[in-house]
């Protein structure tokens, strides 16, 4: 009965299982290889993290396969596709930079999660070679300058006196 069910649906539908199939390999590829910065910024700053940054690689995979389905290959409207999946990304990536007083944190988590929807776009355009050096370039960055960027920040911390208890 199951069966039956599912042939019927499949039918009615007109689903093309191979380009599902297709599909789903993207998102998986997507999804690992969003897997390593979202670890890394979930450790090191847990403003977003590992459910964001692979549903914001997700999405955009799945927005430019869309339009590659429904626009085809006009140029001028795959552009505007890209357009506003990294204006609105840019927005998302917003929410995660916080003023405090003079200092401004969240900028390389903002970074990374606008990056993400790069290596999302470049899954869906089968540029994996693209994807993968986004992956790993922003993975290395993050992993391997933020302890270097934390010493800085401590080392000007001791060498300036707080601004509240300087003299005017």
């Amino acid at each position: 009965m199951f069966d039956t069910l599912i042939m019927v649906w499949a039918e009615t539908f007109d689903l093309d299982w191979q380009l599902i199939a297709s599909y789903f390999t993207k998102f998986v590829l997507v999804y690992i290889l969003a897997l390593p910065i979202a670890l890394e910024r979930e450790t090191s700053t847990q403003i977003m993290g590992l459910r964001t940054f692979p549903l914001v690689a997700i999405a955009s995979c799945g927005y430019v396969l869309i339009a590659i389905a429904v626009l085809g290959e006009n140029t001028d409207a795959q552009a505007r596709i890209i357009q506003g999946l990294m204006s609105g990304i840019g927005f998302i990536g917003g929410g995660a930079i916080i003023k405090e007083g003079a200092s401004v944190r969240g900028t390389a988590t903002a970074t990374s999660v606008w990056i993400t929807g790069a290596l999302g776009a470049a899954v869906a355009y089968d540029h994996l070679e693209i994807a993968i050096l986004i992956s790993l370039t922003t993975f290395l960055t993050l992993h391997l300058l933020t302890p270097i960027e934390k010493r800085i920040k401590a080392k000007g911390t001791d060498q300036n006196p707080d601004e509240s208890t300087a003299s005017s």
